[in-house]
């Protein structure tokens, strides 16, 4: 599975601080932690507190790169935030995220194609978050079909089916499980899948950590192709490493569980 780490995001007191002070030290620490972890690549968020976000995303942007040749996940709600981060990438980069809306499929699968991006696809509209199964597989092809008429590579678009938290959205969980089998066969090839791991534990402090393994061990056998989360909890990342020597998507050997996190 493809590990997206969550941790550079305004959201969080230290990040938010760091970001202000312009503390790069602190931005750079937190990137190498989660590469040293097992992340493949690094979700970038200047949060809601951010002045200026355009010049911050730039400035991080900047900073993570000069210590890390991973790819950066541009995470913001502007369009112009993302294009100042893409232009200052000299890294992979990947945009996070479009909805189903065709406005904003107009012009962030066109950010995605000018800068050779990858794109993360939301299951929602302007409606709101879908109610079933069979809602988020219509919006799912609805981007998948966008994408394919603009000619933006499939094999590049990750489809999030939009994780609710259990403590309000339980219902949802089975459906969105359901979600990620059934957006592997809208098309060929594949697009790929992706869940915000985070949210479906968000607003229970007490078990968070048993909230998100156990729900990212099923999605793994599901067919869940990457996840963003915090790749500093340790038992989380052993959790999905045994799943997928289990799954037979990784190797048997003594040491799995360090060998995996070399890669």
């Amino acid at each position: 599975m493809f590990i997206i780490g969550e941790l550079i995001n305004g959201m969080y007191r230290q990040i938010a601080a760091a970001l202000k002070a312009k503390d790069a030290a602190a931005i750079q620490n937190c990137a190498r932690q989660q590469l040293a972890a097992g992340a493949q690549a690094l979700d970038i968020n200047c949060g809601p507190g951010s002045a200026d976000p355009v010049r911050d995303m730039v400035w991080l942007v900047e900073t993570v790169q000069s210590v890390a040749a991973s790819m950066i996940v541009l995470d913001a709600s502007k369009p112009a935030v993302i294009e100042a981060g893409l232009q200052a990438a000299r890294v992979p980069t990947m945009i996070n995220s479009t909805t189903a809306d065709r406005e904003k499929l107009e012009v962030l699968v066109g950010l995605a194609r000018r800068y050779n991006a990858k794109l993360i696809g939301l299951a929602m509209d302007a409606r709101g978050i879908p109610q079933n199964k069979d809602q988020r597989l219509e919006l799912a092809a609805s981007i998948v079909s966008f994408c394919a008429e603009k000619e933006f590579p499939l094999e590049d678009l990750y489809l999030d089916p939009v994780l609710l938290p259990v403590k309000v959205g339980q219902a949802h969980l089975e459906a969105i499980l359901e979600s990620i089998r059934e957006f592997k066969i809208i098309s060929r090839p594949s697009p790929k899948t992706v869940v915000g791991l985070s949210n479906v534990s968000q607003g229970i402090p007490a078990v968070r950590s048993l909230i998100n393994r156990t729900f990212l061990s099923m999605a793994a056998a599901a067919g869940l192709d990457a996840a963003i989360l915090d790749p500093l909890d340790k038992d989380l990342m052993d959790t999905l490493i045994t799943a997928e020597v289990i799954l037979n998507k990784e190797i048997y050997c003594d040491s799995f569980l360090t060998g995996r996190r070399k890669k």
